[in-house]
């Protein structure tokens, strides 16, 4: 099953960003982001990250890949794999060292890495929608049924 929201900005695309990290708390969790060129993945991971006090400035990390955000209770690994060329470049990285502790894991372009990377508990997909856009969410795992359960939980509340 899938769930939805309408986002008529960037800010209401930040905000949404917080509401997630907000249901993700400090467990952690491995997050798909879709969506074409342009469609907020990067700014809905600027609302993630600020959500634990980050105040400087969130970019797509589309030459280093990986951009970590160390807080007291988590730590959050930005990836952008837009520039990857074969999947196989994510083992040189050291990938699977990102995803064995408690981190919060949001990887933009995840098609670029499959088969290297592991199942994601929740993947959201960024669309065009009137003026604004469309954030789609879909569980993979029992993690990822627990936080889409805590966002229209808190959507609704």
């Amino acid at each position: 099953m899938s769930n939805c929201a309408f986002l008529e900005d960037d800010q209401a695309t930040v905000e949404f960003g917080r509401l997630f990290a907000e249901a993700v708390g400090n467990e952690g969790a491995v997050v798909f982001l879709k969506g074409n060129l342009g469609m907020g993945k990067t700014t809905f991971c600027r609302g993630v990250i600020s959500y634990w006090g980050h105040q400087g400035a969130v970019k797509s990390p589309t030459y280093t890949l990986v951009e970590p955000y160390e807080f007291d209770d988590i730590t959050v690994y930005h990836f952008d794999l837009y520039r990857l060329g074969d999947p196989e470049e994510l083992e040189f990285l050291g990938i699977r060292d990102y995803f064995d502790q408690n981190a919060l894991c949001l990887i933009e372009w995840p098609e670029r890495g499959q088969g290297v990377l592991p199942l994601a508990d929740i993947e959201l997909c960024l669309s065009e929608k009137n003026r604004g856009r469309e954030i789609k969410w879909s569980k993979n795992t029992q993690k990822g049924c627990i936080i889409a359960d805590r966002i229209v939980s808190k959507l609704n509340g």
